[in-house]
């Protein structure tokens, strides 16, 4: 098993059990203990975990990043639903800043299923550079950075440089929490970083987030919600959210079983 693989799996098993036992998975996963406290260190300088004696605990607030290809399975119905509705309000020639959430893919392919024409992209997810990368009439432009191997995303100073370079029709970005009191938050402050960059470089701002992220928090603020104008979800959110989301401006638009969708009044 590469360690890729079995770091993968040892982070399943902290979002299931909120803690580890480095015995247990020296066993597990037939490696020595030594190998398995390197795992937890590095989880632990990435704020995941706390590390106790003899394994780590989870973070109290804080969601598990998983890797990106374990990330892009999960919730499909939900993502393809953010999409549609995402790609349905962008216009032929329009500009869309996309960062590297499994999301974004699905805003891609959506895009492209309903033949929008003349788009440009610009992008740090290496995902959506490969999706686009077959699609001759948009201009894609990778803002360059630091690549994140296990996130498929370029970071970092250059990355949001190459972003300030442009100013976009459309901001359209996830996040890995959502809380009325914290606003928008993410586990990693370089994704923070370049989504709040992404934000200040476009006239409107799309937050894509499933249900499961709200009344979250996690390690990295990425703004406020008023700094937001859209959120597109896949089912319709509580009476209380929908209240707040109205209260501050911000136009809530959710998926529907039938595959329509609605607006929060």
């Amino acid at each position: 098993m590469l360690a890729v693989e079995r770091r993968k799996l040892i982070l399943d098993k902290l979002q299931e059990e909120k803690h580890v036992v480095v015995s247990e998975l020296s066993r597990q996963f037939s490696v020595s203990e030594e190998t398995i406290r390197r795992d937890l260190e590095r989880f632990e300088k990435e704020e995941l975990v706390t590390k106790s004696y003899g394994g780590a605990v989870l973070r109290e607030g804080v969601g598990v990043e998983m890797p990106f290809k374990v990330r892009k399975k999960r919730n499909v119905l939900g993502k393809r639903i953010i999409g549609e509705i995402i790609a349905d309000s962008i216009s032929d020639g329009d500009h869309v800043l996309l960062d590297p959430s499994t999301t974004a893919l699905f805003v891609v392919k959506a895009l492209r299923s309903v033949g929008k024409k003349n788009i440009t992209i610009i992008t740090n997810s290496v995902e959506v550079l490969m999706e686009c990368a077959e699609y001759d009439d948009w201009e894609v432009i990778s803002t360059g950075g630091t690549m994140q191997a296990e996130k498929f995303a370029l970071v970092g100073p250059k990355a949001i440089e190459g972003i300030a370079d442009f100013h976009a029709d459309k901001a359209i970005i996830s996040c890995r929490g959502i809380d009325m009191k914290k606003g928008l938050t993410d586990t990693n402050i370089m994704f923070s970083q370049v989504k709040q960059t992404m934000l200040d470089n476009a006239a409107e701002r799309i937050l894509a987030v499933d249900g499961s992220k709200f009344d979250q928090v996690c390690f990295s603020r990425i703004c406020a919600l008023s700094d937001i104008d859209t959120v597109v979800t896949d089912a319709a959110p509580s009476e209380a959210w929908a209240g707040y989301l109205k209260d501050r401006g911000v136009t809530c638009i959710y998926g529907e079983k039938d595959q329509s969708y609605s607006i929060c009044q």
